[in-house]
């Protein structure tokens, strides 16, 4: 079992501010009268009632739920996750950030795939740890990360942490459970496993027994971001064993999540069919995208999310339709990494199958 870094050991540091919420529960009765808090209790908010209703302006006064759990329930009821193998934080974002803070101390080595989703480098140099990269797999219908290879970086240098998007961001690619399951295998007892599923409810086998596990050594993210297209407002959750959410806990923003954003959570679970039927959408649109890419002589990778990866010849021309296209205010994404500079990303919104829509990159793909 991987360790936690030494000044996580042991008892403390405790959250000095759990909230009135979680005050509440500990005591098992509510607290009508807020007289000890510093927030705002009395402001009136004219303005803000003015222009968005009294309805947003009864979430604003307190501090947020530091436990979410509310959110957690919910999960808990739609996904079969056990509550207790639950942390809610301000999305996957902020989850990777604070699971590189919980594992790792500065000066150890994290391992992951050149070019794969750069937030994860990003967090990780900031952290001060050291950034080992593995290329991606590549070949025909194929841009995934190297699941060999990362388990042998990870060994060869040493690593505390791996990381792995699955699906992958930006290629899409979907490994096989199985292959996930070996990955942790392979790794050092010592090392943990951060696997970011950020598009995972746009897996077809998403409510499967597989998504329901809670894995030794691994740390899994999700996101209401995407499905449940929540973006704005800033709201994850990490799934992983009691022990490791309680150190996770110890290193977190208590009040990362608003209320706000708690309440706009809660609302949309409790619509499962809302979220069901954006989902199959999505997963249509996906295929309508990429079968008419494909027709135009595309090599468009398979993908699992709610995107298209589309490899050009070059990272050239690859630029080159990046830049007319956002001159032409449609942005798409292209990787940073020079490593994937060849690969764009579509999102599959209705906007994107509009006719003459990607016309600069139709001209392209005709051109050959």
């Amino acid at each position: 079992m991987p360790r936690f870094p030494d000044h996580l050991t042991g008892d403390g540091p405790h959250n000095p501010f759990p909230g009135v919420r979680v005050l509440e529960r500990r005591l098992g009765r509510e607290i009508p009268h807020q007289l000890g808090s510093n927030e705002g209790l009395d402001m009136p908010h004219r303005a803000l009632r003015e222009r968005f209703g009294d309805a947003l302006a009864e979430h604003v006064y307190s501090y947020g739920d530091a436990e979410a759990l509310g959110i957690r329930q919910r999960l808990a009821e739609q996904k079969g996750i056990p509550l207790e193998a639950m942390l809610v934080d301000a999305g996957a974002d902020s989850l990777i950030a604070l699971t590189l803070r919980a594992v790792t101390s500065p000066g150890e080595t994290v391992v992951a795939t050149r070019g794969t989703y750069p937030t994860f480098a990003y967090f990780a140099r900031g952290e001060g740890a050291r950034l080992v990269e593995v290329p991606y797999n590549e070949g025909p219908g194929r841009l995934a990360p190297d699941l060999e290879a990362l388990a042998g970086a990870a060994h060869e240098e040493r690593a505390r942490l791996v990381y792995l998007a699955n699906p992958d961001n930006p290629g899409g690619h979907l490994h096989r459970d199985e292959d996930v399951l070996a990955l942790r295998e392979r790794l050092p007892d010592d090392c943990w496993l951060l696997l970011d599923e950020a598009y995972h409810d746009f897996r077809d086998d998403a409510d499967g027994e597989f998504g329901r596990r809670v894995l030794p050594g691994v740390v899994r993210l999700r996101t209401l971001s995407k499905a449940h297209g929540l973006a704005g407002l800033r709201v994850g959750y990490a799934i992983a064993e009691p022990e490791t959410l309680a150190v996770m806990m110890k290193v977190r923003i208590h009040y990362a999540v608003s209320t706000l954003s708690q309440a706009a959570a809660e609302t949309v679970l409790d619509a499962p069919g809302e979220v069901a039927a954006h989902v199959a959408a999505v997963r249509k649109r996906r295929e309508r995208l990429a079968t008419h890419l494909r027709e135009l002589g595309a090599d468009v990778l398979p993908s699992a999310t709610n995107f298209v990866g589309v490899r050009l010849p070059t990272a050239e021309l690859a630029a080159e339709v990046h830049k007319t296209l956002l001159d032409e205010g449609k942005l798409i994404a292209r990787p940073a990494d020079p490593a994937l500079g060849h690969v764009l990303r579509i999102t599959a919104v209705e906007d994107a199958l509009a006719p003459g829509r990607l016309a600069t990159l139709e001209q392209a793909l005709r051109r050959g």
